[in-house]
């Protein structure tokens, strides 16, 4: 079921959203979804080929073992 949010931006930050949606011929809140779904989806996976190549670079996936293990074992500081 479709949800309605609020969204408090300032006026620049409208404006760049409403001419973009006017040259999409979208409506404000379409362009948003529209956007908001385009920019999840190519920050948040990882395409096949580059997943590939990180499943296949065994000096990397021998790293982030070795820093797992390091974590598991406290071996770790947090700097500020």
């Amino acid at each position: 079921m479709p949800k309605t949010i609020t969204v408090r931006i300032d006026d620049e930050s409208y404006n760049m959203i409403k001419t973009a949606a006017e040259g999409s011929k979208r409506t404000i809140s379409n362009f948003m979804e529209y956007a908001t779904i385009s920019y999840l989806s190519q920050e948040a996976f990882v395409e096949d080929k580059e997943m590939d190549e990180i499943l296949n670079d065994n000096e990397l996936l021998s790293s982030i073992a070795k820093a797992k293990k390091d974590i598991k074992e406290g071996r770790y500081r947090i700097v500020e």
